[in-house]
């Protein structure tokens, strides 16, 4: 088996810069095994019809966000004020001037995929993330319900092509419930849980670990629907002045680790032992070291915990969880620490950061590392599997 090394790497010397002619160049074949179809465990869509005012009630349409496009991108705010900070705003206007970022163009955006060698793909919203803590919980839970439909029907319409990831009540056991069979009952295979669970009716700051979240989390396990974590959550802790976008990436592309303990230490997964963890967009590279610390703390600490844990550390990895990457030499030259079944490849579509343009040079790098069958589960069987279908 080879591995990518710096000679090997994606980027040029002296520069982290991949191509960035933003549009498909696929040329044709990477070895892969006949009938594999590349399908991107990662891509993102941005909300572009107005979807909340025109599907609420009559009598709740007042209080709706509203969806318009503005200065390069979709917003999402009210009373013409957006929700989404500055900085993001600037990043969204970076991409979403291609055709298919839009929920409105399905075909525009199936025909850049195709172009770029992807067959299907797994999508993720983007502005959508305004409205995981909005205050008014009610409305909350409705938005969410109104998207689900509203992705549902273009999942529908893809053909196979286009899966879209839901969202559901998480701070109550019964909205949980409630809001699982829907989506479950629309079609949708995943759900984004947020890494940050907000804070209670009372004020209080929600430990999805807590034996107040374990209704909850006994409405996931019975639902059967595998969870996805996402980056791009976390604020900075203080102002950036200079080059704050990139800051600011650097800090949200590492979030993992208080979750990825919290199953583990605080006993989510020996509660739930039929969960299915998704962590994207974080690569890989960080799996082998957060297993290793855990693995040490563990043994360091283990007479000072307030309850049992049940297994050791690698079988929660190995049993329950899943990571996808873009671009991660670092990550697969560790893929027999990682697991082959346990990582899923993504273009991450329409980001600044994503393969699109150079998908096939990423692929390639996968085919190189583990060989055209292994390679196989990492850019499509792996994502399948997790999804179920």
């Amino acid at each position: 088996m080879s591995v990518p090394t710096s000679s090997t790497s994606l980027y040029p010397p002296g520069g982290f810069a991949p191509p960035k002619d933003r549009r498909g160049q696929a040329e044709g074949t990477l070895g892969l095994p006949a009938g594999t179809e590349v399908f991107s465990a990662d891509n993102h869509i941005s909300l572009a019809e107005d979807i909340f005012f025109e599907r609420f009630p009559e009598d709740l349409k007042d209080k709706a966000p509203r969806v318009w496009y503005e200065e390069g991108a979709f917003q999402m705010g009210r009373k013409g004020k957006s929700f989404l900070p500055g900085d993001f705003s600037h990043v969204l206007m970076q991409y979403d001037p291609l055709e298919g970022s839009g929920s409105n163009n399905l075909a525009a955006r199936t025909a850049d995929l195709r172009a770029d060698g992807i067959a299907k793909e797994l999508a993720f919203p983007n502005a959508l993330l305004a409205l995981l803590f909005y205050p008014d919980k009610a409305i909350r839970e409705l938005c969410f319900r109104t998207y689900n439909a509203y992705i549902a029907e273009l999942q529908a319409q893809s053909d196979g092509a286009f899966y879209g990831v839901g969202l559901i009540n998480w701070w109550d056991g019964d909205g949980a419930r409630r809001t699982l069979t829907e989506l479950k009952s629309l079609g949708l295979k995943t759900f984004l849980l947020p890494l940050s669970a907000g804070k209670d009716d009372d004020g209080n700051v929600i430990d999805y670990g807590s034996a107040a979240m374990i209704p909850v989390w006994e409405a996931i396990e019975e639902s059967g629907i595998p969870v996805s974590h996402h980056i791009g959550e976390s604020p900075l802790s203080a102002p950036c002045e200079f080059n704050s976008v990139i800051v600011g990436m650097m800090h949200n592309v590492a979030p993992f680790r208080e979750v990825f303990s919290k199953y583990i230490f605080s006993g989510i997964l020996d509660r739930h032992p039929g969960l299915q963890i998704g962590w994207f967009e974080g690569g890989i590279n960080w799996v082998p070291a957060a297993i290793q610390d855990a693995e040490h703390l563990l043994a360091s600490f283990q007479h000072m915990l307030n309850r049992p844990v049940e297994h050791d550390v690698r079988y929660y990895w190995d049993n329950h969880m899943r990571a996808s990457f873009m671009v991660d030499p670092l990550g697969l030259s560790l893929i027999d620490q990682i697991g082959r079944d346990r990582v899923m490849w993504s273009s991450d579509y329409p980001h600044n950061e994503s393969t699109f343009g150079y998908s096939e040079k990423s692929l390639a790098t996968v085919v190189e590392a583990v060989g055209p069958v292994d390679a196989a589960k990492i850019v499509s069987g792996n994502i399948k599997d997790f999804l179920g279908v």
